[in-house]
């Protein structure tokens, strides 16, 4: 029996009901919808250690009405792939950018930072730098383009210690679903981190020209509005977002040139947009 298969029988095993449904991924992560189940196998490179304590703070009080609760609060298995089984919820349109709910998104970023770490298992560290390093890792060519985006990574500056609390890591539109509302979804990078990495990707699509302004304001004052302590006392909220989005930056850029090259296609016009930043933070 095939993972796939796997997958379906665990569905039905929570009530899904149907044909199974596979929902295309970029990567080795395979998410299944059944009915009103949905089984996610997780990256051959997560381990089901690391993905219990996130599991269990998804499914505590503390962070109730802020990330969807699973189905079932234990990581399962199958053919050797660490499995987690949710209710299936309606993701964001990707037809309908007007439609996006980005303040929403803010909002539910501010009540995360603000859950005290306390009503928590212990966690991991969230894992948006982690991310950032084996994107550009992952890397094999070493054209011109590939020797940038590694030598940005590499001239980053060191984050300033800060403040550790419950961060998302690795945030997007991607990552919210209405469910009777909104919420945020997948635990794979959950953990105790610096959140204004959660704030960092659409900050470094604002400074790459590729995020309305407009729409930039509307998210980070959603955010701040709401109490949202990523960004601190100051006036300038660049001073916390300057180093993770810039990180973000190289990331984006790394993932665009592995798709391009696993695609065997040139650089679209997005992603030359992130080439020429990552271009722009070296000349800085």
């Amino acid at each position: 029996m095939g993972l796939e298969e796997e997958l379906a029988g665990i569905a039905l095993s929570y009530g899904g009901a149907g044909e199974p449904v596979l929902h295309p991924t970029r990567t080795d992560v395979v998410v299944l919808r059944r009915g009103d189940v949905v089984v996610k196998a997780h990256s051959a490179r997560d381990d089901a250690e690391s993905l219990r304590p996130r599991l269990r703070a998804t499914a505590s009080a503390a962070v109730r009405g802020v990330m969807l609760a699973p189905l079932e609060e234990r990581v399962l298995t199958a053919l050797g792939r660490a499995v987690t089984v949710w209710p299936a919820g309606r993701p964001v349109a990707q037809d309908d950018p007007d439609s996006a709910p980005w303040e929403e998104g803010a909002r539910l970023l501010a009540r995360l930072h603000a859950v005290p770490l306390t009503g928590l298992p212990e966690l991991p560290a969230a894992g948006g730098p982690a991310r950032a390093a084996r994107a550009v890792a992952r890397m094999s060519g070493d054209g011109p383009v590939e020797q940038l985006v590694r030598r940005t990574f590499k001239e980053l500056p060191d984050s300033p210690p800060l403040p550790a609390l419950l961060t998302h890591g690795d945030w997007h539109l991607g990552q919210l679903v209405d469910r009777d509302g909104w919420l945020l979804i997948d635990v794979d990078d959950l953990g105790v981190g610096d959140p204004a990495w959660d704030l960092a990707r659409p900050a470094a699509w604002y400074a790459a020209g590729l995020l309305d302004p407009a729409v930039w304001e509307r998210f980070l004052g959603a955010y701040l509005a709401s109490g949202g302590p990523a960004l601190g006392q100051g006036r300038d909220p660049w001073q916390r977002l300057d180093i993770p989005a810039r990180a973000l930056t190289v990331q984006l850029a790394a993932v665009a040139v592995l798709n391009a090259e696993r695609e065997s296609r040139e650089l679209d016009e997005v992603e030359l947009s992130l080439i020429e930043s990552c271009n722009r933070i070296v000349r800085a």
